[in-house]
């Protein structure tokens, strides 16, 4: 699947990447924001990730 040309894999790899970064900077207080944020963009995240190892599967 592509959107513009690029891979759908691509674009939540990327995504997947700027949330995790994210993560870690919550994670070691170099971000402040509120718990809440921290967990709903955590859950964001497994969300992702599973979405894109399922789509990078059934690419290959």
């Amino acid at each position: 699947m592509t959107r513009a040309g690029v891979s759908l894999v691509i674009i939540l790899g990327i995504i997947n990447l700027l949330l995790v970064l994210f993560q870690v900077s919550t994670g070691k207080r170099w971000l402040k924001v509120n718990f809440i944020w921290h967990r709903r963009l955590g859950l964001l995240l497994l969300f992702t990730a599973i979405i894109h190892a399922i789509l990078a599967d059934l690419s290959h």
